[in-house]
């Protein structure tokens, strides 16, 4: 029984040895530290998903100020937070793609209607709206610092996924390689058109 029980333990003991060797500890550790950065993205862009209502109605108080541009931010809002973000969704590489387009499009809805908000007057004199404004850039700049976060960690994950010996254990544990912000497409949908301002600047000044 005693003999038993001696190489039950040693077992347990080798195998403990074995997964630690093979990258198991740290494979917990960063998938930890992947699901904590992408709740950080996922509560910093619902932080903008709730200022975006408030520069909305701001904006639609202004006499002659273009619809389509407010239009096509209400709807990028729309579809943003229409996709289900959930800790699932990193290990979803379809999913993952579609919630990120949906961001993107909304950071370049965003980006247009400041451009146009800066050829009326009324608006850049309003506190209230430029109070909402400032909350909206450091909510961007949250946003990148978060997906910068999120994407170095991911970068370690699946680093350690892919590399020998560790990727055996990755095999065996089904551990997959997550997805990763594409940044270079991201800024391709976020860049603002080039806008003539000769419209907009007639109303404002009638």
């Amino acid at each position: 029984m005693k003999l038993h029980g001696r190489w039950l333990t040693g077992v347990v003991l080798a195998t403990t040895l074995g997964l630690s060797g093979c990258g198991y500890n740290e494979f917990q550790r960063l998938d930890e530290q992947v699901n904590a950065n992408w709740s950080e993205v996922l509560n910093q862009y619902q932080r903008r998903a709730d200022l975006v209502p408030n520069v909305v109605a701001t904006v639609k108080g202004e006499a002659g100020f273009e619809q389509e541009t407010l239009t096509k931010v209400i709807e990028a809002r729309s579809k943003a937070t229409s996709i289900q973000a959930t800790p699932e969704l990193v290990n979803d590489p379809a999913a993952f793609q579609k919630f990120q387009a949906a961001q993107g499009e909304l950071s370049g809805a965003l980006s247009r209607l400041m451009m146009v908000t800066e050829s009326y007057p009324n608006l850049k004199a309003n506190q209230g709206f430029q109070d909402l404004r400032v909350q909206l850039e450091g909510t961007e700049n949250r946003i990148t610092v978060a997906r910068n976060r999120y994407i170095k960690s991911v970068q370690e994950y699946n680093v350690l996924a892919r590399s020998f010996p560790s990727n055996l254990t990755a095999m065996a544990m089904s551990y997959q390689v997550k997805s990763n912000f594409t940044v270079d497409n991201e800024k391709a949908l976020a860049a603002p058109p080039t806008i003539s301002f000769d419209k907009p600047a007639t109303a404002a000044s009638k």
